[in-house]
C-alpha cells in the first residue's frame, strides 16, 4: 500500500516536471535574452556616457545600474512564466515579512553596496588618484559597487571593501595637479645662515621639476644638537614619476650647492612629506 502511494507521488511529480518543461525552457530563454540585453545595454551606455565629461566612477555607476535594472526586470518576467501566481506585489509583501532576516543575512553586502554608490557619486577620490588610507598607499585602479582596488607602488593589489574605505579617513595626494614637498637640512653652527639660505634656495630653483610659480620656502627652523635645521619647501607634480624624481633632484642639488659653498652638513637627514625625520638613504629608498 505504502509502495503504491510512493509510486503514485513519484509519477505525479515526473508528469508535473514534464508538463513544466516548456515553461522552464521559456524562462531559460528569457534569462538568456536578459543576459544578452544587459551586456549590450552596458556597452551602449558605456559608449554614450564615454562621450560626456562624467567622471569615470559615475560612468561605471550608470553602466552598473542599467545592467542591474535589466536583470531585475528579466528575472521577474522569468519568475512569472514559471510561477503564474507570482507577482511583484507578492514579492514586496514577502520581502516585508522577511526584511529583518534578510537585513541581517546581507548586512555586509548592503553596507558595501551603499558605500560604493556614495563613493562613486562624490567628486573626490576617482580612478587614477593616489591615495592613502590606514596602512594602504597606492593608486586607485577600479571602483565597483562592492569593492575598490588599490595598486600599491610596490606592485601589490589591495582589494578593499567599500564600507571600510568609506568609513575611514582617506588622504588624496592627487586632488590637485601639484602638491608641496619638504626636506629638512641641517648646517653646522658656525655657518652664516643667510649664506646657507641663499645657496639652498638657488639649488632648489635650479631644479626644472620644481614649480617656480608657487614659491620656495627656506626657513631656519630648529636648533638641533649639532646643527641649525632649515625647513625647505617647494611644490611639484602630485602624480607620475616626477613625484620621486623631483625630491631626488632637489636633495642632490642642495648637497652640491652646500659642498660648493663649503658649508658643512653635520648630520644629514630629511623630512619625508612634512611628517617624521628619516635618514636620507632610507627616504630615497622609500621614494624609489
Amino acid at each position: 500500500m505504502m509502495l503504491e502511494i510512493l509510486t503514485d507521488q513519484i509519477n505525479a511529480m515526473a508528469q508535473g516536471a514534464v508538463a513544466a518543461l516548456p515553461t522552464i525552457l521559456i524562462a531559460f530563454v528569457i534569462v538568456l535574452i536578459t543576459w544578452l540585453t544587459a551586456k549590450g545595454a552596458g556597452g551602449i551606455s558605456a559608449r554614450l556616457v564615454g562621450k560626456t565629461e562624467l567622471r569615470p566612477s559615475l560612468r561605471n555607476l550608470l553602466k552598473t545600474l542599467v545592467r542591474l535594472g535589466i536583470w531585475i526586470g528579466g528575472l521577474m518576467v522569468a519568475a512569472i512564466v514559471v510561477f503564474p501566481d507570482f507577482s511583484p506585489a507578492g514579492l514586496i509583501a514577502g520581502l516585508g515579512i522577511g526584511a529583518v532576516a534578510i537585513g541581517f543575512a546581507f548586512q555586509d553586502f548592503f553596507e558595501n553596496f551603499l558605500a560604493g554608490v556614495m563613493i562613486m557619486l562624490r567628486e573626490k577620490m576617482q580612478i587614477g588618484d593616489t591615495i592613502k588610507t590606514q596602512d594602504i598607499h597606492g593608486k586607485v585602479e577600479y571602483i565597483s559597487l562592492r569593492e575598490t582596488h588599490i595598486r600599491a607602488f610596490s606592485g601589490e593589489l589591495h582589494i578593499l571593501p567599500n564600507a571600510q574605505l568609506f568609513g575611514n579617513p582617506v588622504e588624496i595626494f592627487t586632488d590637485r595637479p601639484i602638491r608641496r614637498y619638504e626636506v629638512v637640512i641641517g648646517v653646522s653652527y658656525d655657518t652664516d645662515l643667510d649664506e646657507a639660505e641663499r645657496a639652498i634656495r638657488s639649488a632648489v630653483e635650479s631644479v626644472d621639476l620644481v614649480d617656480q610659480d608657487e614659491g620656495i620656502q627656506v626657513l631656519a627652523d630648529t636648533f638641533n644638537s649639532s646643527s641649525v635645521d632649515f625647513m625647505v619647501r617647494w611644490w611639484a607634480a602630485s602624480s607620475g614619476a616626477e613625484t620621486v624624481l623631483n625630491r631626488d633632484q632637489v636633495v642632490r642639488a642642495i648637497k652640491r650647492a652646500l659642498d660648493d659653498a663649503g658649508i658643512e652638513i653635520p648630520f644629514p637627514y630629511v623630512t619625508h612629506t612634512f611628517k617624521q625625520r628619516v635618514p636620507i638613504g632610507a627616504a630615497l629608498d622609500e621614494a624609489a
